[in-house]
């Protein structure tokens, strides 16, 4: 298995931030967005992976990233010159991947389900995360009955389920001669729900239903959203483990003799 990070696209939501620097590289709190979908392939022992971004930003993407010693990673980088959809990107690691599986997330998605064991145990056909939302329409709608995708759409104006297709997708070898084979949809993208629907059209498309919060962070509301998620589960965290070390030293602590 092979990841890759694609950070492509204009970043036109976010803009005039995304004049300075690439959406990806924007803070969340304390840390810069990547990190957090990067965090999820090195979980699941995804150690070699290509970062995909625009010609504007990649310097930066980078000097921030580096060769990935300091993750544990190899990392490798290629330039999106034109932003041509999700599916367009994923299309430039075929060499990347050369003939294996690939684990591809979206550089502005924030996930806090653990998944590392779907990744880890991936086998063949394709696999997505899907999460319930209050507006659907701006996704991929994933249609389920019980635990099986049924259809999938993209950005219907008329949704079938308030379930989508979130920024993570893990496809065999064979999504690149699907990719090869795509045409432009209406709004000139090559869309990543239709590699999807062709493992889907094979039987081969799973899911997994996403219980934990996901943020797609692509919009200055979304952004401040996450940061202030991030924040509430670290102070948390920080405080509970206060609670937990204050509570063992006072079990443990030998009384005082008379």
């Amino acid at each position: 298995m092979k990841g890759v990070l694609i950070c492509g696209g204009t970043g036109s939501r976010l803009r005039p931030l995304t004049e300075i620097t690439n959406k990806s590289l924007l803070p969340v709190y304390d840390r810069p967005l990547i990190e957090f979908p990067l965090e999820k392939l090195i979980a699941a022992d995804v150690k070699d992976i290509l970062i995909i971004s625009g010609n504007e930003h990649i310097d930066q993407m980078a000097g921030f990233l580096g060769s990935g010693a300091r993750y544990g990673c190899s990392f490798s980088y290629r330039v999106q010159d034109k932003a041509g959809g999700i599916a367009q990107a994923l299309g430039m690691a075929e060499t990347f991947i050369d003939g294996d599986s690939v684990c591809a997330i979206l550089g502005d998605n924030i996930f806090f389900d653990d998944f590392s064991d779907t990744i880890r145990n991936f086998s063949g056909g394709a696999h997505i995360f899907i999460k319930q939302v209050p507006d659907p329409e701006r996704f991929g709608v994933v249609e389920m009955q019980g635990d099986t995708v049924i259809s999938i759409e993209e950005k219907p104006a008329n949704p079938k389920s308030n379930f989508i297709q979130t920024g993570c997708y893990i496809y065999d070898w064979r999504c690149f001669d699907v990719i090869r084979g795509l045409v432009p949809s209406a709004r000139g993208e090559y869309e990543i729900t239709d590699v999807s629907q062709w493992f889907l059209d094979q039987h081969e498309l799973h899911a997994t239903i996403l219980q934990d919060e996901w943020i797609d962070a692509g919009t200055f509301e979304s952004l401040y959203e996450a940061a202030t998620v991030v924040r509430n589960r670290k102070v948390g965290a920080t405080e509970s483990a206060k609670a937990h070390a204050l509570k063992e030293h006072t079990t443990t602590k030998k009384p005082v003799s008379a």
